[in-house]
């Protein structure tokens, strides 16, 4: 267009008044016409290194055989690098070539075997194994509070449950105290004989209170692995379904109004959450299934 000639004029338009009337820059012409004629490779964004790839791999092999010490890290070649030989070279850059390159101190990897986790804590009848567990939830008015629950390995029931502002060895045994009662009909000595329960190490299960009382009661301990959540696995489900399911994205003022939700949810779990290992019933559907087959 800019090439036309005007039949008012007889004079080219010019690129100048064409882009003035279109309202487009003449640098975004100018730069069309550049890159048309002659196209640009993509090329990696950011300043040019003076140093490649393979001339740093061959650097950092060289500084590591040289070394006086070994199992060093990429910290300390990275320094030697650049503060002792001049080389201007990032540290990120020099972590990602020796991760490429399998040249990572052999001392910082996980040691032994990985552990594969191919038991089951999932039992063959009720009243085998319980879990229990605490975990902390903030309300606006009064703060962190404790939530300590104690639920069935067999069918996912939460079979006692404790809400309070002090999570101490006492608060902990609140919701066994309430499993029995349930249960059992009774928190005498030896009422749970036979039944296991499993735990963490925290100082609540761990203190001398806390494990005899459950001896009173006939409870044998069974503690999870050291930094291992899976061991005690069936209790960390239950709290990660009750916080998506009325904690996340919620907020409550007081512990009463948690206590009420928490209180509210625990009673349709245990009564219309479907558990896909009991074929898709309820904790309490399949437990008074069971009842009536064991009364049968």
């Amino acid at each position: 267009m800019s090439a036309s000639l005007s039949p008012t004029t007889g004079k080219l338009y010019g690129i100048e008044r064409v882009c003035t009337a279109w309202e487009e820059p003449r640098s975004s012409y100018y730069g069309r016409k550049a890159r048309r004629a002659k196209p640009v490779a993509a090329q990696k964004r950011g300043p040019k290194t003076a140093i490649t790839d393979d001339e740093l791999l061959a650097l950092i092999k060289a500084d590591l055989a040289t070394s006086k010490f070994t199992g060093e890290g990429h910290r300390k070649v990275w320094a030697r690098l650049r503060f002792v030989k001049g080389y201007r070279i990032g540290r990120k850059r020099v972590l990602r070539i020796m991760r490429v390159n399998n040249l990572l101190s052999p001392h910082r990897a996980v040691q032994g075997q990985p552990k594969e986790h191919a038991g089951k804590i999932i039992t063959t009848a009720p009243n085998i194994l319980w879990g229990t567990d605490g975990t902390k939830i903030f309300t606006m008015d009064e703060g962190w509070t404790w939530l300590f629950t104690t639920v069935e390995h067999w069918n996912a029931e939460c079979l006692g449950w404790h809400l309070t502002k002090t999570g101490d060895r006492f608060a902990a045994l609140q919701p066994i105290s309430m499993a029995l009662t349930s249960r059992f009909g009774s928190v005498s000595a030896d009422t749970a004989r036979g039944l296991a329960l499993r735990m963490d190490n925290g100082p609540q299960y761990l203190s001398d209170h806390f494990q005899n009382q459950i001896k009173y009661w006939g409870i044998a301990p069974s503690f999870a692995f050291v930094a291992e959540p899976e061991t005690n696995g069936v209790a960390e489900r239950f709290y990660r379904t009750l916080k998506e399911q009325v904690i996340y994205g919620r907020s409550y003022r007081t512990i009463e109004e948690l206590r009420i939700a928490v209180a509210d949810f625990i009673e349709r779990y245990n009564r219309y959450w479907l558990v896909e290992k009991l074929g898709f019933k309820s904790p309490l559907q399949a437990y008074e299934e069971h009842q009536l087959k064991a009364a049968a």
